[in-house]
């Protein structure tokens, strides 16, 4: 509807300008004016008069009759005035031949506003902390993450996936601490990450007791831990360079990622850089210096801030009493590096709702130190994300591994699809791209900042809006143009409304892209997933495709069908999803 949309104003504003005079209103303006009616009996594009009236002198009731005698248009088959709006009717058959050969031209890149050619975006996500389970808290920078990379992509961006690992902190002084006491390297190259989290589980829980038990013998009720004080000595040793522990450190991360790849890989995600904590821990100084020589760090009880009172923000932290830096030292060191690295035209950070203060007064302090391209960064936050209602806490081991989630949702759709699928092999593979895509759909369609509580049993059903719906709309789309065996193209036959519909449905695509991007929100693709599975389904059940006798109209029906296969596994891309071809 977009490109009728922009012809439709384009008529419009040269009726306007022929029938009310120059300069009055733009295509542009009238564009923004257009509107979809609730009710389709009346229209299916309508211009509101009223705004018109104080512009043109004119009443809305005079103005529509005006217009509805002097635009015309192929796509039309009437327009009407009524009550102060101009109403379109579409011509479904030409209207939905001018889709699907647009769609049918294009491919893959159908939809795509191409405005992102020439500019290059960097997206932080995902990004878990070293030596602890990849869990479901992690899904949401994950795959709203990837899929903003995929959208940017497709808008023709040169994007850059970054995953910011949390590889330093005092957490590795612990983990060297409990590896040192109870640790064994055949045990945990057997178990990876699951090893580290029972030794950093295990460790804490020490703490703990010891800080107890000192609270109950200090009178004045000082806690205390001999080990929490030895977690610091060695991380303390790390900084500085100590091999022994150096060495360690790479072991953890390299167990690490071994681990993080299986989900990735799941996941169908790469990224273009790894590039963690710890390698920004040259690059901090000079940035630290250079707040510095500009007078915006004061000194607060010993430790080096920003103040922020001016912008009604708390201040930010840069430095601790002891000199040893913070999170926003490290991602004001991270963004300087990466804008001189890959001359962005845009930064993206994908994280929690919880961290937007943090984003807020670092973006504010890049600001305050002149870095011209402050306004290039963005943070797109979004909800937290329960099982069942179970909130996550790495410390206490109390977590719900994405591995694990994925496993059980693969092994449920194998349970349902082995009798279709009689092969192992084949039965796996489509249990594992609709296992996998039904939690990634459950979770991406909501919207991000909407917190989430996952519920199995809904995410795999294969009624309703799932995952596993669309998928098996995807793969009955298939299976008919299988069947026809033939192209199929759009003919002068007449279409019904559900026809149209259909054809309507897919003209909207690059609207909802446009919206995907600006709002930097996956979840209208997702949704837009669901309308056109709704549309196709309905087509299917109502109308006869291959069996279908009117040889003209049986081409055009072919034809529709194709062009509902190509923007249904090109959504589903986007929102990193498979598209299998039987379920």
């Amino acid at each position: 509807m977009l490109i009728l949309k922009k012809k439709t104003a384009s008529l419009l504003a040269e009726c306007i300008k022929e029938k009310f005079g120059e300069g009055l209103l733009s295509s542009d303006e009238i564009f923004t004016m257009l509107e979809y009616p609730p009710d389709t009996s009346m229209g299916d594009i309508a211009l509101p008069c009223f705004r018109l009236s104080r512009t043109l002198r004119r009443s809305p009731v005079q103005i529509a009759e005006i217009l509805a005698e002097n635009v015309s248009c192929d796509e039309f088959s009437s327009v009407s005035a009524l009550n102060g709006y101009l109403n379109f009717k579409v011509n479904h058959t030409a209207f939905a031949s001018r889709v699907v050969g647009d769609v049918e031209r294009l491919g893959d890149k159908y939809g795509s506003p191409m405005n992102g050619v020439g500019k290059k975006v960097v997206l932080d996500y995902s990004s878990p902390n070293v030596a602890k389970p990849f869990h479901i808290g992690h899904l949401g920078t994950t795959v709203i993450g990837h899929s903003l990379k995929l959208l940017h992509e497709f808008a023709g961006y040169d994007c850059f996936g970054i995953n910011y690992l949390g590889d330093w902190g005092t957490q590795f002084g612990k983990l060297i601490v409990a590896y040192k006491l109870w640790g064994d390297k055949e045990t945990i190259e057997k178990g990876g990450v699951d090893e580290l989290v029972k030794l950093y589980v295990r460790i804490n829980n020490e703490i703990k007791r010891e800080e107890e038990e000192s609270l109950l013998k200090d009178p004045d009720g000082k806690k205390s831990s001999p080990l929490a004080d030895e977690s610091r000595r060695e991380f303390t040793a790390l900084e500085h360079g100590d091999e022994k522990n150096l060495e360690l450190w790479r072991w953890f991360v390299s167990v690490s990622l071994e681990e993080y790849q299986k989900t990735y890989k799941q996941l169908g995600i790469e990224f273009d850089s790894y590039k963690g904590e710890s390698f920004y821990t040259d690059k901090m100084p000079a940035q630290v210096q250079k707040l510095r020589d500009m007078g915006l760090l004061e000194i607060d009880d010993g430790a080096s801030i920003v103040n922020l009172d001016k912008w009604n923000m708390p201040v930010c932290l840069i430095l601790k009493r002891d000199g040893s830096t913070l999170y926003p030292t490290r991602d004001i060191a991270a963004a300087v590096y990466r804008k001189n690295e890959y001359k962005f035209d845009k930064a993206i950070y994908v994280t929690s709702a919880q961290q937007s203060l943090h984003f807020a007064q670092w973006f504010k302090v890049v600001e305050l130190m002149g870095y011209e391209w402050h306004d290039e960064l963005v943070h797109v936050p979004y909800g937290t994300v329960s099982v069942n209602g179970m909130k996550l806490a790495t410390r206490t081991g109390n977590v719900v591994l994405l591995k694990d989630l994925f496993a059980e949702a693969i092994e449920r759709v194998a349970e349902i699809t082995k009798e279709k699928h009689p092969d192992p092999k084949e039965c796996l593979e489509i249990a594992e791209k609709v296992g996998v895509g039904a939690v990634v759909f459950y979770y991406l369609s909501n919207n991000r900042m909407r917190d989430i509580n996952f519920m199995m049993e809904d995410a795999l059903s294969f009624d309703g809006n799932t995952g596993p719906y669309v998928q098996y709309t995807y793969a009955r789309t298939c299976s008919v143009l299988e069947k026809a065996d033939v192209k199929g193209e759009m003919t002068d036959a007449e279409l019904s409304d559900v026809e149209f519909e259909l054809a309507k449905c897919l003209s909207v695509f690059p609207e909802r892209i446009n919206a995907a991007l600006a709002d930097y929100e996956p979840s209208i693709v997702t949704r837009y997933i669901l309308d056109l599975a709704a549309a196709f389904n309905r087509f299917y059940h109502e109308c006869k495709i291959v069996g279908c006798e009117d040889e003209k109209l049986r081409s055009s029906r072919i034809a529709l069908t194709r062009a509902a296969n190509q923007v249904l596994r090109t959504a589903l891309h986007l929102i990193c999803m498979q598209s299998p071809e039987k379920i």
